[in-house]
């Protein structure tokens, strides 16, 4: 596969297996709106980019996967949740567990050490302390892309790690463009993607 056969197989399958649930599809929406401003924000307040980032962007968009979407035999494409998982790139639930916990447990490891082991100037106030949290969460969203990303070099190679980095810079854009409809489907009260409204190129299947 090239580079942008293999950037749309990676995009089909993850909304394909992870993105039934037109509220899921809606907190995407959201959370993608959110990113976008910290891409912004990141230029010119990265405590504040990490904050929208994570207490924003990431919350709806977990919210999302582990509360609204179904985890039984998904019809659709006659797979199981555990066949999913196993083939999900990036990260998965069970990462994604791994992930969340890191990110929770950051900012009372900065209760007891302000410093962080030297790498942080000690916050001597709340602020100072929000503002440190919030640069350990923006290096720590930096490194487990940046840690899939090699990982994936290894499993997977060259292409597809780098294919991966490029689809979650880019997801926020994306899923702007495919899920921008989904209020509309909650308002109808179509509360399921069906994906038959999806074309599947599968050229690239055919050389996987």
């Amino acid at each position: 596969m090239t580079f942008f056969q293999e950037l749309q197989k990676q995009r089909w399958d993850d909304h394909r297996y992870y993105h039934h649930n037109r509220i899921n599809q809606f907190l995407h929406l959201l959370s993608a709106s959110c990113f976008l401003a910290s891409y912004v924000l990141v230029f010119y307040y990265p405590a504040a980019a990490a904050l929208v980032g994570w207490l924003l962007a990431m919350v709806l968009r977990q919210t999302g996967h582990f509360f609204f979407e179904p985890k039984s035999y998904d019809e659709v494409n006659k797979a199981t949740h555990e066949f999913k998982e196993s083939v999900k790139v990036g990260y998965n639930l069970q990462r994604k567990v791994v992930l969340l916990s890191i990110w929770a447990i950051a900012p009372v490891v900065l209760y007891f050490q302000p410093d962080l082991f030297g790498l942080f100037e000690g916050a001597s106030d709340f602020v100072g302390f929000i503002n440190n949290m919030a640069i350990l969460w923006l290096f720590i969203g930096l490194g487990a892309v940046i840690f899939r990303t090699v990982h994936l070099f290894k499993l997977m190679g060259i292409q597809s790690g780098l294919v991966w980095f490029c689809k979650i810079l880019t997801d926020p854009f994306h899923d702007i463009k495919i899920y921008h409809k989904s209020p509309y489907y909650i308002v109808k009260g179509e509360m399921y993607d069906n994906m038959d409204d999806w074309y599947q190129d599968v050229s690239f299947e055919n050389k996987a």
